[in-house]
C-alpha cells in the first residue's frame, strides 16, 4: 500500500533536517530499518507500543511492524505555479503524493537566514497555500470553460453536478481559501470533488519547527500558526528539529529516553510525527499473531474483511471464508489465542464486517 506523506517547505525551516531525522527512524523502534526506494523517499516504520507488548507474550521468532512512505519534495519559490524555481517539479511530486506534512519555522536563529528575511510561519505558509491555490485555480477554470455550457444548457445531469462543485471551489480559491475548507453534502457531489484531485484538497499537517525551549509548550509563532488554521481540517504538530537531530545520535533506547526525560517529552518528535502521518493517509493497523511472526499490517480505515485479507495477499480476498477476530485489548488482558477463545473473545465475522484499528485477526480462505 503505497500511500505517500510528502514533506514541504521553504528552504531554512528544517524540512531537510526533519527528514534526515526521519531516516534515522530505527532509532526510534529498536533494529527496524529506514530504506530509500528513491533518492528522496524514505520507507519508515510505524512506532507501535502494541505490537511489542504481543510479542512479549507470544515471544515470536520475528516481528514485523508497519510502515509509512515520506517524500522530501523539491523546494518551493515564489512563482512556482508559473514555473518559477523547482515549481514545476515541486507541483508534480506533491500532486503525486496522499497528504502533506508542511513544515513552518516557529523559532528566532541570527545563524539561519530566512529566505524573506523575518521569521513569520503564516506568511511563509499562505507563499505555499498561495502558488497551490493558484495552480488548482488554473485547474478548475479550465474544467468549467468545458461543462458551463452543457451545464447551463443542456439536460445534462452530470455536467450541472460538475458545474455545481466546479463554481463552489472556484469561488472558495478565490477569497484566497484551499480547497480542503469547502464542504459537499451529498456523496455525488463528494464523488465530483474527489475525482477533480485538487492540490489544496489533500490533508494536511502543519509542523511547527520550534526551538529547544518551547518543544514542550510550543511558542507564539505556534499560536499564529493556531489562528491562522484554526477554519481549516488541518492538524498542528508541534517538534524541535534540532532537538531530534540530537536524539537520533544516541545509540541506545535507555539513552534516548534519558535525554527526552531530561527535557520533559515522553517520546520524540520524530515519532509522533510518524505515527501522525500515518493517521493523516487515514491509515490503520490490524495484527497477526503467532509463534512464527508478530506482524502488524496497514490498512485504509473503513475497509471490510476481505480487503484486510488482501494486503496479505490478493487470493486471500478471493477465496475469502470468514476473519476470526480477537479485540487487541482481550489478547492482553487474557494472554493468548486459546485464552480468548475460551472466554469467548474470538468471534468469526463475514465479508461485511468492516475492521477496527488493533484487530488480531486469522482469515479462513479457499482459492
Amino acid at each position: 500500500m503505497a500511500l505517500q506523506c510528502g514533506i514541504v517547505g521553504l528552504p531554512n525551516v528544517g524540512k531537510s533536517t526533519l527528514f534526515n531525522c526521519l531516516s534515522n527512524a530505527k532509532a526510534q523502534s529498536a533494529n527496524f530499518p529506514f530504506c530509500t526506494i528513491e533518492p528522496n523517499v524514505g520507507v519508515i516504520t510505524v512506532p507501535d507500543d502494541r505490537l511489542n507488548k504481543l510479542a512479549e507474550l507470544v515471544n515470536p521468532q520475528r516481528i514485523v511492524p508497519t510502515t509509512v512512505e515520506i517524500v522530501d519534495i523539491a523546494g518551493l519559490v515564489k512563482g512556482a505555479s508559473k514555473g518559477e524555481g523547482l515549481g514545476n517539479k515541486f507541483l508534480a511530486n506533491i500532486r503525486e503524493t496522499d497528504a502533506i506534512l508542511h513544515v513552518l519555522r516557529c523559532f528566532d536563529d541570527e545563524n539561519i537566514t530566512h529566505v524573506d528575511g523575518s521569521v513569520d510561519p503564516v506568511r511563509d505558509k499562505e507563499i505555499i497555500d498561495f502558488e497551490l491555490q493558484l495552480k488548482d485555480l488554473e485547474t478548475i477554470e479550465g474544467r468549467i470553460s468545458r461543462v458551463q455550457k452543457q451545464a447551463q444548457t443542456g439536460g445534462d445531469k452530470t455536467a450541472k453536478l460538475q458545474y455545481e462543485v466546479l463554481k463552489k471551489y472556484q469561488e472558495a480559491l478565490l477569497q484566497g481559501k484551499s480547497a480542503r475548507t469547502v464542504t459537499f453534502d451529498t456523496k455525488d457531489e463528494q464523488k465530483v470533488a474527489h475525482e477533480l484531485y485538487l492540490l489544496t484538497s489533500k490533508p494536511v499537517m502543519y509542523v511547527c519547527n520550534v526551538d529547544e525551549a518551547s518543544a514542550v509548550s510550543g511558542n507564539k509563532y505556534v499560536e499564529m500558526v493556531r489562528e491562522a488554521v484554526k477554519d481549516e481540517d488541518a492538524q498542528i504538530l508541534v517538534v524541535a528539529a534540532k532537538i531530534e537531530s540530537e536524539i537520533a545520535e544516541f545509540e541506545t533506547y535507555e539513552e534516548r529516553q534519558m535525554f527526552l526525560g531530561e527535557i520533559g517529552l515522553e517520546e520524540s518528535g520524530v515519532a509522533r510525527l510518524i505515527r501522525a502521518a500515518y493517521a493523516l493517509l487515514n491509515l490503520e493497523t490490524y495484527f497477526t499473531v503467532g509463534v512464527q511472526e508478530v506482524r502488524a499490517w496497514t490498512f485504509l480505515k473503513g475497509s471490510k474483511a476481505p480487503q484486510c485479507a488482501a494486503v496479505i495477499h490478493t487470493d486471500f480476498e478471493k477465496g475469502f471464508i470468514r476473519a476470526e477476530v480477537i479485540k487487541y485489548n482481550d489478547f492482553i488482558n487474557l494472554g493468548s489465542e486459546a485464552a480468548c477463545k475460551e472466554a469467548g473473545k474470538m468471534s468469526v465475522e463475514g465479508k461485511e464486517y468492516v475492521a477496527s484499528d488493533g484487530d488480531i485477526m486469522h482469515f479462513r480462505f479457499n482459492v
